[in-house]
């Protein structure tokens, strides 16, 4: 299967309508992954394909995670 092209974007958590519900860590944990605080964080963001992402995304309960363009 061939990796999705990432368009020059990465994805972003706003902690502020995050949960901490663990969906997106569980769903992607080569990218998400759970602070101190009980909130998810955004720690690797080329670590999987765009649609696993994309995946974290749908299944977020409270759709807090977002797309940013990528600052080289």
């Amino acid at each position: 299967m061939a990796e999705t092209k990432k368009n020059n974007r990465i994805s972003y958590v706003d902690q502020n309508e995050c949960t901490g519900c663990e969906a997106c860590v569980v769903e992607t944990p080569k990218v998400f992954r759970m602070t101190s605080d009980g909130l998810s964080e955004v720690y690797n963001p080329h670590g999987d394909t765009e649609q696993k992402i994309l995946d974290a995304m749908q299944c977020c309960p409270v759709s807090c995670i977002h797309w940013q363009d990528e600052r080289k």
